[in-house]
C-alpha cells in the first residue's frame, strides 16, 4: 500500500471523505488521491515521493509556480511582524489600490478570504443595491458554495433553478433562475418575464468549471446590453480568470466593463484570499457606509496579503502573459495534434493560462456539449497520465492551468508522455 493510500484510509476516520474539498477526492475519475508534500516551480511531489508536472496549481492559484522565491521571502517578513490583528493594516491598502489600478471596472474594492465568500458578498450587495430578489445563473458556471448559487437548471428553458444540493432550501432555489451559457436569446427572455425582479446575472466571463468554455462573440456584449437596459448588475466572477487570462483579468480581455467583479485564487499567491468590488456607488451599500452587511475576522489577513502582493508584482513584468498564453497554447496545439495523428477524439482549447480538455471533436461552446465528451476516455487518460508523471485536475469537467514556471522542457515531456497513453487508448477502444 502506498502512503497515500495510508494516508487516504486514515483521513477517511475524520474528514467526511477523507478530503476537505470534494473534488480531491478523486470520486470522478476513480482511484485514490495523492497526498502531496511540496512543490517547486512546475513540479509537485506525493507523499510516495513520486514527482509529476503540475497542470492543476491549486486551481490557478500559483500562476508564478510552486514556491516561488519572492513570494516565499514576502509570506516570512509579514508572518515575522504577526500572524493576524483583526484591525486594518497599511497592506491591505496597497493591495486595493493595486486591484483598482489593475482591473478596469474596480473603483473600490472590499477584501474578504476566499472566491465563495465573493461571491455569495456581491450576490447580497447586488440584491441591496437594486431592492430586487432574483439572480440569473448559467449552467455549468460555478460561483462557490453558497446556498442560492448552488442550483441546477429547472425542466423548461426559462423556469426557475432546482437545488443542486441537499441543505438547500427549495425558496432559496427559486430566486434563481439558470439560463444556458453562451446563449443571449434566453437571458432576454428572462428579461422580459422577470425584468422588474432580476437584482443581479451572476457569469464566469470564460467558464472555468465545466473544463473550459470560452464565451461565444458577442455573448458578454449582450449580457452588458441587457443588465444596462434592464438596471440589473452585472457580476463577473473572475475568481478564475481573475489575473490569468490578462492582467486585467477576462473583462480586459474582452472589453467589457461590469458594475461587479469576484476576485481570488492568484490574488493570494496561493494563501485564502478573495475579494469583490466594482462601481463606487455600488459599494457603498456594504457596511459600516451602507445597510449591506458583510465582515470577516481574518479579512485582509496581512500574512496572505503579502503573499498576493507579491505575485501581482511579478505578473505585471513585461511579456509575463503573453508568454504564459503562448506556452499554455504550445501544449494545446501539441495535444490536438497528438489527437489527430492517432486518431483519437480529443481537442484542447485555451484563454490565456487556462486550458480544457475535451474528449470529443471540437471543443463545446455550451454545457450541454460538454456533457457529450467520452468521460470514460478522460478517466483512462488522466490515471495513463499520472503514471508518466503528469497531473492534469481529477475531473473532466474542471479547467487546466500553465504557469510560468512551466517552460518547454516541460510542455515537451507532456506531449511525449500524451503520444505514448493516446497509442494506447486507442488499442484499447
Amino acid at each position: 500500500m502506498t502512503r497515500s493510500q495510508k494516508l487516504f484510509q486514515h483521513a477517511q476516520h475524520f474528514i467526511p471523505g477523507g478530503v476537505n474539498s470534494p473534488v480531491r477526492a478523486f470520486r470522478s475519475v476513480g482511484g485514490t488521491p495523492l497526498f502531496f508534500r511540496r512543490g517547486k516551480d512546475a513540479t509537485v511531489w506525493d507523499a510516495d515521493g513520486n514527482s509529476y508536472i503540475d497542470y492543476v496549481g491549486s486551481w490557478g492559484a500559483l500562476i508564478v509556480g510552486h514556491s516561488h522565491p519572492d513570494v516565499i521571502k514576502a509570506v516570512e517578513r509579514a508572518a515575522g511582524k504577526g500572524l493576524s490583528f483583526g484591525a486594518p493594516t497599511e497592506a491591505e491598502i496597497e493591495m486595493a489600490e493595486l486591484l483598482c489600478r489593475l482591473v478596469p471596472s474596480l473603483e473600490q474594492v472590499r477584501l474578504v478570504s476566499s472566491g465563495t465568500e465573493a461571491t455569495m458578498s456581491a450576490i447580497r450587495l447586488a440584491r441591496g443595491f437594486t431592492g430586487r430578489a432574483k439572480i440569473v445563473k448559467f449552467e455549468g458556471c460555478y460561483h462557490g458554495h453558497a446556498d442560492s448559487l448552488l442550483v441546477k437548471a429547472g425542466s423548461g428553458a426559462l423556469a426557475l433553478g432546482q437545488p443542486s444540493s441537499a441543505g438547500v432550501p427549495a425558496g432559496t432555489a427559486a430566486n434563481t433562475i439558470v439560463l444556458d451559457y453562451n446563449n443571449a436569446d434566453a437571458l432576454q427572455q428572462a428579461f422580459e418575464r422577470h425584468g422588474d425582479a432580476i437584482a443581479a446575472v451572476i457569469v464566469e466571463p470564460v467558464a472555468g468549471n465545466m473544463s473550459l468554455v470560452a464565451p461565444r462573440p458577442g455573448f458578454l456584449e449582450s449580457l452588458r446590453k441587457l443588465c444596462t437596459g434592464h438596471g440589473a448588475v452585472l457580476i463577473f466572477d473572475e475568481v478564475m480568470t481573475g489575473f490569468r487570462v490578462s492582467l486585467a483579468g477576462a473583462q480586459g480581455l474582452y472589453g467589457i466593463k461590469p458594475d461587479l467583479t469576484t476576485l481570488g485564487k492568484v490574488i493570494g499567491g496561493g494563501l485564502p484570499v478573495g475579494a469583490f468590488g466594482g462601481r463606487r456607488d455600488i459599494m457603498q451599500k456594504v457596511a459600516p457606509l451602507g445597510p449591506v452587511y458583510q465582515a470577516g475576522t481574518l479579512s485582509g489577513n496581512p500574512v496572505a496579503v503579502a503573499a498576493g502582493l507579491a505575485t501581482l508584482k511579478l505578473i505585471q513584468a513585461p511579456g509575463f502573459y503573453d508568454r504564459l498564453a503562448t506556452v499554455t497554447r504550445r501544449l494545446c496545439e501539441g495535444l490536438s495534434a497528438a489527437a489527430r495523428r492517432y486518431a483519437v477524439e480529443l481537442s484542447a482549447t485555451s484563454v490565456g493560462g487556462m486550458f480544457g480538455l475535451y474528449f470529443r471533436e471540437t471543443p463545446p461552446t455550451s454545457y450541454a456539449e460538454v456533457m457529450e465528451c467520452d468521460r470514460d476516455a478522460f478517466n483512462h487518460f488522466f490515471h495513463a497520465m499520472l503514471a508518466e508523471g503528469v497531473y492534469f485536475a481529477p475531473s473532466a469537467f474542471e479547467a487546466g492551468f500553465v504557469s510560468a514556471a512551466h517552460g518547454d522542457a516541460e510542455i515537451q515531456k507532456t506531449l511525449d508522455a500524451a503520444g505514448r497513453v493516446l497509442v494506447e487508448l486507442k488499442a484499447a477502444n
